[in-house]
């Protein structure tokens, strides 16, 4: 990829990034009724293992600079913390509603890049952000049911987790840090911090369910590498569009593999969100 520019292999690297992560979705629900705190240990051991692999391979061995040491502390924070909410998310909701609410992170990642990047949105980007967030209101529909909003409000702050991840990957990147030591830390403080759940509250598997999860950190592990990738060759700002291939990734996947068919406020919520999305990305090409 050479000879294409910055903002074309940030592209090709988000699209690869939807796929695998929707795959992801797909493989942590046919896991069934796996502890949440399970999953994640064996959806980021995968992960973890590849991007050791990815270090070795490059010569460039694991260091972790003073410069960018505590952005990428922030970014295994919020990263681990946003993986959970998600994967709770998609236990109780339709995949296509819980990759919706999680692609809220580009909008979080907007606001956050004021006062952590200093990229100051423009008008359309700060009037495209309030409407997509009154788009997740169609998805989440408030009800006054605990059982179906509680999960849908945490699924938004999988959202919020995993935007903020992504500015302090961004600031990271942009102070010399590469992509496998980026991933193969968050990895292994991801692993870290669910190991006690492990040894505590273990629940013994089939096969199908093993090989499920091995399967969810093989796709994250794709899903990972790329969208780290796409954010050291540009701005979410100028990704974002792109990233909500995932839903129509994890929609299809959901309608074949699961039967699960979006309601008509979730459909109107989809179309809010990523029809805001593009007329910001179209508003942006034409400056």
């Amino acid at each position: 990829m050479r000879s294409l520019s910055n903002r074309t292999k940030g592209i090709i690297c988000i699209l690869a990034a939807a796929f695998g992560f929707a795959l992801m979705t797909a493989f942590i629900r046919a896991a069934g009724d796996v502890p949440v705190m399970q999953k994640s240990f064996f959806r980021n051991l995968v992960a973890m293992f590849i991007a050791s692999i990815a270090l070795v391979r490059s010569g460039i061995g694991f260091k972790i600079e003073k410069s960018y040491r505590l952005d990428i502390f922030f970014r295994c924070l919020f990263g681990t913390s946003g993986v959970i909410a998600n994967f709770y998310a998609i236990g109780k909701l339709g995949i296509a509603d819980a990759n919706m609410l999680n692609k809220l992170a580009p909008f979080f990642a907007i606001v956050l890049s004021i006062p952590l990047l200093k990229e100051v949105p423009s008008k359309v980007d700060a009037i495209s952000t309030l409407i997509a967030f009154i788009g997740a209101l169609f998805i989440i529909r408030p009800t006054g049911v605990v059982a179906e909003t509680i999960p849908a409000i945490i699924a938004v702050y999988g959202g919020f987790g995993a935007g903020t991840a992504y500015v302090f990957v961004r600031r990271a990147s942009k102070k010399g840090a590469n992509t496998p030591t980026i991933v193969f830390a968050f990895s292994a403080f991801s692993c870290l911090v669910t190991l006690p759940f492990l040894i505590f509250d273990y629940s013994p598997m089939s096969m199908r369910q093993f090989l499920s999860l091995i399967m969810a950190g093989v796709s994250a592990s794709l899903g990972q590498f790329a969208i780290t990738s796409a954010y050291r060759y540009a701005p979410a700002k100028e990704l974002s569009v792109f990233d909500y291939t995932q839903v129509i990734f994890a929609a299809l996947i959901g309608i074949v593999a699961f039967s699960e068919t979006p309601v008509l406020l979730s459909i109107i919520g989809y179309a809010i969100i990523i029809g805001v999305s593009v007329v910001r990305w179209m508003k942006r090409n034409e400056q």
